[in-house]
């Protein structure tokens, strides 16, 4: 391990300090701190006996030391400190929870400016004090420190929470506020690690540009979508744990049938392409519609990374016959072709490719036609719905008369299959025996694919749909054939096979994700992000009598406005006035994030952002 820096801040008698440099790792240098002066620790004879002991070892020490002033204290050459340590932070005497709130608020605002890359900030409390669900008991929200959100402040998130123990640290003798005799109760204290988040900024839309025939075109990524698109987890130099699900589940149906594996193209539809076969579980009404808008630069530009990627995969986009737009005059169409705008609309299922794959003149019946690839569809904010995942589409063609042998053939080897991959995460209370059951949809005919999910906490599902198979797929061109296709969602089988309850955090930026995963061996995901804390806004608004309130629209516009930072909407109430006849809904939104800080102000510019988008997207009038 590499030599660390590590600071303490608030020390009283610098006996915790004296017992640190004795067990650390002699290499590491240790810097500790008080907020007195050196004269008022005189008629202290155990701080004067640690802080000789400290001196004797080469360790730094400073008094008059604010730790919430800390960027002042130390030059820019000597900050980034690996590790900052505070035990028991408290402003004194009777000092009520604001006041203290107020103080680790201060301290983790100063924090960031002297804390290395991944560094960590050690705070540690008495039980029940920062509020979270480590304490036993917790204590009310109101009535703690709320150490989650103060920390927030500063950037940082919670990825620990240990028992503090005195006895770890012998000679440590716990003092009260300004080494006064009366020390803290620590019986129950815990030790919160902290950690920095990364910023909002990193979710922000982006443009892409991309090829049609000789033009080159732009495309904004819909807000609702910021940070989704072109990510490449199924890509070969990819190690998400969305491809290793699925080359397993591949290379395991490949040891019963022969397979015939599908590129898929980049998530473009024009509108002409938009059916979808079969279409039970599809909805166009869901579809993310954007414009490609003509880009006059020159291809050779600063996004010509980014640019180079997407055209690749666009090769059978861009052949399709695209709309001529027609000129000013309105009596012929331009000779160049494309002009200006053209409407298009986001991959909302695979299942817009089964005609192009089936009526392929490749088409090898028997085998199992293999395409993954990203989709995206509008939906509202719940626990298990996203409006982006992973499909995997499996398409088998057989004989009529072999049907019901190679549909039961193909279902015992699914099931098995993810039976096996799902006993492999050591889950507790997990009765794995009859994890994976395919339920008949409500056309008797088709099938869905149900989980036995992993406890959640809150949201947790008993049985969750992770997929579908279809069985009901018939197709002019191919009368003595009959057709089963199976679609499996990998970011809901992705959660349940590490237990990872929040499907955002497969989304993140932040590369503590996939340092949980070990190649080969799968073990439930730790979250380095605990007990985030949730805000609570309500809000309400006139509809237009003229226009239909669209609800899926409503929840499209929230995950936008909040990039993705509201879990939950709630329909409070609904008012029609008496006179007027005009009638007034009123929703409560739930603010939490998975993977970063979110503070209360951060929130309320949210909300309000929020009260102004739906105003003008939607035509209410927020109250």
């Amino acid at each position: 391990m590499a030599p660390r820096r590590l600071l303490l801040v608030g020390e009283g008698n610098f006996s915790f300090a004296a017992a640190l440099r004795e067990t650390m790792d002699p290499r590491s240098s240790l810097t500790a701190t008080c907020l007195q002066h050196l004269a008022d620790l005189a008629r202290d004879p155990v701080a004067w006996e640690n802080l000789q002991r400290l001196r004797e070892r080469g360790t730094e020490i400073r008094f008059g030391v604010d730790c919430t002033q800390l960027a002042n204290a130390f030059e820019p050459h000597n900050r980034k400190f690996d590790r900052i340590y505070f035990n028991f932070p408290h402003c004194g005497r009777k000092a009520g929870v604001a006041k203290n709130r107020e103080l680790l608020a201060k301290f983790f605002q100063s924090c960031a400016y002297v804390l290395a890359e991944e560094g960590e900030v050690h705070v540690a409390l008495c039980r029940g004090q920062g509020g979270t669900p480590a304490d036993k008991p917790q204590r009310e929200w109101h009535n703690s420190w709320q150490v989650v959100a103060m920390a927030a402040l500063g950037g940082f998130i919670l990825s620990d929470v240990l028992p503090f123990s005195c006895d770890a640290v012998p000679g440590y003798k716990c003092t009260g506020y300004r080494s006064q005799d009366k020390s803290f109760h620590v019986e129950g204290a815990l030790n919160h690690i902290f950690t920095q988040s990364l910023p909002f900024e990193g979710s922000q839309p982006r443009i892409f540009r991309i090829k049609l025939g000789d033009k080159w075109f732009s495309l904004l990524e819909p807000e609702a979508l910021a940070g989704k698109l072109n990510r490449g987890f199924l890509e070969a130099s990819s190690c998400h744990p969305i491809k290793t699900i699925n080359e397993k589940l591949i290379a395991e149906l490949g040891t019963a049938f022969p397979l015939k594996m599908l590129k898929c193209s980049w998530p473009l539809l024009p509108q002409e392409s938009t059916s979808v076969f079969p279409s039970w579980n599809c909805d166009i009404l869901s579809a993310f519609w954007i414009s490609l808008c003509e880009d006059n630069l020159n291809s050779k530009s600063t996004t010509d990374e980014i640019t180079q990627e997407i055209e690749d995969s666009l090769v059978s986009f861009s052949e399709l016959s695209l709309p001529k737009s027609p000129r000013g005059d309105g009596n012929e169409e331009a000779p160049e072709g494309i002009h200006g705008q053209i409407k298009v609309c986001l991959r909302f299922s695979l299942l817009v490719h089964v005609q192009a794959v089936i009526q392929a003149p490749d088409f090898l019946p028997g085998s199992l036609h293999i395409l993954s690839g990203l989709v995206f569809r509008k939906c509202h904010i719940l626990p298990f719905t996203m409006p982006a995942f992973h499909e995997t589409l499996i398409i088998l063609g057989v004989n009529q008369n072999l049907k019901h042998d190679c549909l039961l053939s193909l279902l015992d080897h699914l099931k098995g299959i993810l039976d096996s991959l799902l006993i492999q995460t050591p889950l507790e209370d997990a009765k794995m025996s009859s994890s994976v059951e395919f339920v008949l949809h409500p056309n008797g005919k088709d099938y869905m694919i149900q989980v036995k999910s992993p406890n959640f906490g809150p949201d947790y599902v008993k049985d969750l749909i992770i997929g579908a198979v279809i069985t009901s797929a018939t197709t002019i061109t191919h009368k003595d054939q009959c057709f089963v296709i199976v679609s499996i969602n990998l970011d809901l089988l992705t959660m349940v096979v590490w237990d990872i309850s929040d499907w955002r955090m497969l989304w993140t930026f932040d590369n503590r994700f996939l340092k949980n995963f070990v190649p080969e061996k799968i073990v439930p995901f730790k979250s380095y992000s605990l007990y985030p804390p949730c805000y609570v806004h309500d809000i309400s608004f006139w509809l237009d009598e003229k226009k239909r309130f669209d609800e899926l629209e409503f929840h499209t516009v929230a995950r936008a406005v909040s990039q993705d930072t509201i879990t939950s909407i709630q329909l409070l109430g609904r008012f029609q006035d008496p006179r007027t006849g005009q009638i007034s809904l009123c929703y409560r939104l739930t603010y939490q994030t998975c993977d970063k800080a979110l503070t209360q102000q951060q929130v309320a510019l949210m909300q309000c952002q929020f009260r102004k988008e739906i105003q003008q997207q939607l035509r209410v009038t927020p109250r």
